[in-house]
C-alpha cells in the first residue's frame, strides 16, 4: 500500500510540473498556455529540498508493551530546582492602553506600527533558545513521531474491507496516508530546530482493535497533540521557532477535525481550541510509547497519575429500546485503562449508531453530524476513579507518575478558553463523582464540548489560558472526557 501511494504522489507532482502546453476545454476549443518542461530537483541537485528524518511512506515500528528493565527512571532534572511552585506576581509591562485608536509612537518604517517582537531588523535564527524551548519542541517531536507511525499502522493492520465495513472508502484510506506523509515533514522541521540531540523515532503500544476504535483514538491523540502545542507556543523564547510551529499546528488542527468526521462526530463543536501544559501533554502521550532507542534524549515533564471516567460516553451508541445512548453509558465501555483509550466499538449491532440511516442517530462518517441525543450534557453525573502515584510509565517504563497535590477536592475542566471547577464528592478509596458544568465561553457557546481535559485538584486556584501551568503543583490526577 505505502509504495503505491509514494508512486502516486510522485506521479501527481510530475504531472503538475510538466503539464502539457495545450489541452481541449469542455467547449471543444484548444487552450494553449506558455510552459516549459521541468522537474523537482532531488539529491545533490541545486535547489533540492532537505531530506526527511524518517520515510514518509514506509516503515512502521514494532508495537506492544515494554517488557524490559529500565536503566534510568524519572524525568530529566537540572542540578537545582529553585522552588516547589512559581507564585503569581504583577506584570510591570502591562501599561499600554490606546484611548482613541491612533498610533502612540513613531513608526519604524512606512506602514509599520511601533512594537512587536522580531521586527527591528534582526535576522531570524530558527533554533531553540532556552531549556524551555528545547524541552517543549522535543515533546512536540514525540507527538509528530507517534502520529507518523500511528496513521501508517492503522492502514497496515486494517484492510480495505475493514474500512468499508466502517463506512470508509479507499479514498479515505489515502487521506489518512497523506496525513502520515505530513507528519514526516513536521518531524523533520522540529528535528532541524533542535539539532543533533533531537529525540528519535520510538516504538508504540496502541489500544484499538477495530477501525472505529482506531479513529476514536486518533480523535483523542490529535486533540492532546494540538492542545499541547498551543499551550506552549506563545511562551517560547524563540519566536522564530514559534512561527514555524504555528504553521505546522494549522495542519494538525485540520487533522483533528478530519478524524472527527471519519468517526461521525461534528468536526469542530468548539469556538476556540484549548491549550494545555506540557506535563499534561506528556502524561497523556507517554503512556502509548513502549520503548525508545538507547540514549534517546529524556524529557523533563511530569507524569501525573491517571484519572479515569467510569461512565465515559460511548460515541458508538444510539438510543434503542433500553434507552441506552452515548450519554447514559453507565459502565466501563473503554478498551483499556489508559486515559486516552477509545470507546469500545464491539457492541451489539442493534445498539450501534454506525449503520443507522435516520438523521440524528447515524454516526457513520460524514462531513457533519447532528446528534438528537447529545454525547453528553450539562448536569450529567460523571463517575471517576484515579490511580496512586508511583507507577512506571512511558518509554522503557523509565518514567514514574507523581503528584505534589494534597487530597483531591475539585475537578478542573479545561476546554476552549475556560477553566471551570466543579466539586468532587469522594465515595471511597480513589473514587468519586462530580457533575458536568453548564458554563459558557460566550453566550450560546457551551464551554464543555468536544474532547475535554479534566484534572483532580486539591484547590480551585485562579489561572487563565496563558498561565495554566501554574495549576500543576495542585493536580492529583489527569484524564480526558469525551463530551461531544
Amino acid at each position: 500500500m505505502a509504495p503505491a501511494i509514494e508512486l502516486l504522489l510522485l506521479a501527481l507532482v510530475s504531472q503538475a510540473l510538466a503539464a502539457p502546453a495545450s489541452w481541449s476545454s469542455s467547449l471543444g476549443a484548444v487552450v494553449t498556455i506558455p510552459a516549459i518542461e521541468t522537474h523537482v530537483p532531488r539529491g545533490t541537485e541545486p535547489g533540492a529540498a532537505p531530506t526527511l528524518v524518517n520515510s514518509a511512506t514506509t516503515g512502521i515500528t514494532t508495537h506492544g508493551p515494554y517488557s524490559g528493565t529500565p536503566t534510568t527512571t524519572g524525568a530529566e532534572q537540572a542540578t537545582a530546582t529553585l522552588a516547589t511552585e512559581i507564585l503569581p506576581k504583577p506584570n510591570p509591562t502591562a501599561t499600554y492602553y490606546n484611548t482613541n485608536g491612533k498610533l502612540t509612537q513613531p513608526q519604524p518604517m512606512p506602514y509599520m506600527p511601533a512594537g512587536g517582537v522580531g521586527t527591528n531588523g534582526t535576522l531570524p535564527v530558527y533554533m531553540v533558545q532556552s531549556d524551555f524551548d528545547y524541552e517543549s519542541i522535543a515533546l512536540g517531536l514525540h507527538q509528530e513521531y507517534i502520529e507518523l507511525d500511528l496513521f501508517h499502522y492503522g492502514l497496515e493492520i486494517f484492510s480495505e474491507q475493514d474500512f468499508l465495513d466502517a463506512g470508509l472508502t479507499v479514498e479515505d484510506r489515502n487521506l489518512i496516508q497523506y496525513m502520515a506523509i505530513q507528519e514526516a515533514g513536521h518531524a523533520t522541521l522540529l528535528t532541524n530546530m533542535l539539532g543533533e540531540t533531537a529525540p528519535k523515532q520510538c516504538t508504540y503500544d496502541y489500544p484499538f482493535t477495530t477501525v472505529r476504535e482506531f479513529l476514536d483514538f486518533n480523535v483523542k491523540l490529535t486533540r492532546w497533540g494540538e492542545s499541547g502545542n498551543w499551550g506552549f507556543i506563545s511562551h517560547l523564547d524563540s519566536k522564530e521557532v514559534a512561527t514555524l510551529l504555528v504553521q505546522a499546528e494549522a495542519i494538525e488542527a485540520r487533522q483533528q477535525a478530519i478524524f472527527r468526521q471519519l468517526l461521525g462526530l461534528h468536526p469542530m463543536p468548539i469556538w476556540f481550541a484549548p491549550g494545555i501544559p506540557q506535563s499534561w501533554h506528556w502524561t497523556l502521550l507517554s503512556q502509548y510509547i513502549s520503548s525508545c532507542p538507547k540514549n534517546n534524549t529524556r524529557l523533563v515533564w511530569q507524569n501525573f497519575p491517571n484519572l479515569n471516567v467510569v461512565n465515559q460516553p460511548n460515541v458508538n451508541r444510539y438510543v434503542n429500546t433500553s434507552l441506552i445512548n452515548a450519554n447514559t453509558t453507565e459502565k466501563w465501555e473503554i478498551v483499556g485503562d489508559r486515559t486516552g483509550d477509545p470507546s469500545d466499538s464491539r457492541i451489539p449491532e442493534d445498539e450501534s449508531c454506525v449503520h443507522q440511516n435516520t438523521t440524528g442517530y447515524n454516526c457513520g462518517p460524514a462531513i457533519s453530524r447532528d446528534r438528537y441525543n447529545p454525547v453528553s450534557f450539562p448536569g450529567r453525573q460523571v463517575n471517576l476513579t484515579w490511580d496512586e502515584p508511583g507507577k512506571a510509565v512511558g518509554p522503557n517504563n523509565s518514567y514514574v507518575t507523581s503528584t505534589t497535590a494534597g487530597e483531591p477536592a475539585f475537578v478542573a475542566w479545561v476546554s476552549q478558553l475556560n477553566l471551570t471547577y466543579t466539586e468532587l464528592t469522594v465515595t471511597g478509596s480513589n473514587c468519586g463523582f462530580t457533575y458536568q458544568p453548564a458554563t459558557e465561553v460566550f453566550e450560546t457557546d457551551p464551554a464543555v464540548n468536544g474532547t475535554v481535559f479534566i484534572a483532580l485538584t486539591d484547590s480551585d486556584i485562579y489561572v487563565t489560558p496563558f498561565n495554566l501551568t501554574m495549576i500543576n503543583p495542585h493536580v492529583r490526577a489527569l484524564g480526558l472526557y469525551q463530551s461531544g
